[in-house]
């Protein structure tokens, strides 16, 4: 080969590799869950999660290293769900790198260091669109080319899951990975739904005692959203729905009593960080079951459930509360189902759902846990 030879090789290779850049990196314009139209350039290499429990999703499309992408979240996860938190970073030490934020759900984000680390993109749920918007962080954040993506497990999941999903499957190009996770979902919902779509017989009366340990007064409950939704998705009847207007509020104990419910259903987890030594019930990855039995046997005793029908029949129930505000919700609709109708739903196996879910996309080994019950149906 002549030196001119060479060199033609050369150039003709540089050309390649700064056409295979141009073509992995690119901006394209996306609809957020807000209806806003968004410039992002992707694939997206660092991202900040509003939320650490973002990491639900976010695990499931880089299962290989679900840690490199991110370059700050909120503490939430760590504090809500120290179990998940401590199975991730047993697997990626790297985990502890990133750099957190402080707050609840409604807070708002450590703007200082969201731009410290220079992200592709922000990630916020929709519930704090409000908040944002009055301290003009979409603003001040893109004036820096900082873009900000709404995106939606919690305010209304029933329709916004699937396409929060598809956004962040676009946006980190792993849009194959997304639709198998959805289609999985999808499938799993099914087996319920097609059941109860031939069912006609009686659909018991239910009420969610909400984040049962996180509050002391009563009664904390969902309207006809989340875990109000994946109530009536199971074949219940959400007692609160016509009661509270929104997704999430308050009724008073006698309501509960009146509304005599076949099954109370409590939502908790570990709360060691928020409320130390409470009445939370702590299910969760790896729960000690016999814990989570002695702490449920409380609830029977509160004076909203005080002659119920769910208290004639033991049929007090906890479940993991993060099912809330993640996209694996469809499993806490299978167990629901099991203990609303036994008998229908008797081949339905929800451990062994979230388990297949686990080995097919995602990085940590399954440890059950996530549920509980004062009666033996599921025991």
């Amino acid at each position: 080969m002549t030196f001119k030879t060479a060199l033609k090789a050369v150039f003709a290779m540089g050309v390649l590799l700064m056409s295979s850049t141009v073509v992995q990196a690119e901006t394209i314009t996306v609809t957020d869950i807000a209806g806003r139209e968004v410039a992002v350039n992707v694939p997206v290499q660092r991202a900040v999660l509003g939320e650490g429990r973002q990491l639900y999703i976010v695990a499931a499309l880089d299962r290989e290293n679900p840690a490199k992408r991110i370059v700050g979240w909120r503490k939430d996860l760590i504090e809500a769900d120290p179990a998940t938190y401590q199975a991730y970073l047993a697997k990626f030490p790297e985990f502890a790198d990133i750099p957190v934020f402080d707050g609840l759900e409604q807070s708002l984000i450590d703007i200082e260091k969201t731009i410290a680390q220079k992200p592709d993109v922000v990630f916020l749920n929709i519930g704090i669109k409000k908040a944002v918007e009055e301290a003009n962080y979409v603003e001040k954040l893109g004036a820096l080319d900082i873009p900000v993506i709404y995106v939606d497990f919690r305010n209304d999941p029933e329709h916004n899951t699937e396409p929060s999903i598809r956004l962040f499957g676009k946006l980190f190009h792993q849009e194959d990975r997304a639709e198998d996770f959805i289609a999985f979902r999808s499938k799993e919902i099914a087996k319920v739904s097609d059941k109860l779509s031939q069912f006609s017989g009686v659909r018991p009366k239910v009420f969610i005692d909400r984040a049962g340990g996180f509050y002391e007064d009563c009664c904390h409950s969902f309207g006809a959203g989340n875990f109000g939704a994946m109530v009536e998705m199971a074949g219940g009847i959400n007692v609160a729905k016509k009661l509270i207007p929104g997704t999430f509020g308050q009724i008073n104990a006698e309501q509960v009593i009146v509304s005599s419910p076949d099954h109370v259903i409590v939502t908790s987890a570990q709360w060691d960080a928020y409320v130390p030594g409470g009445r939370w019930v702590p299910v969760g990855p790896g729960a000690d079951m016999d814990l989570v039995k002695e702490k449920l046997q409380y609830y029977p005793t509160r004076p909203a459930y005080i002659g119920i029908a769910a208290q004639k029949t033991h049929a007090f129930h906890a479940v993991w509360h993060q099912f809330y505000n993640s996209p694996y919700q469809f499993v806490a609709i299978q167990q629901l189902a099991k203990w609303f109708h036994p008998n229908l739903f008797e081949n339905l196996d929800p451990d062994a759902t979230f388990r297949r879910l686990h080995d097919d996309f995602l990085p940590i080994d399954y440890q059950p846990g996530y549920f509980g019950s004062l009666q033996d149906t599921d025991e």
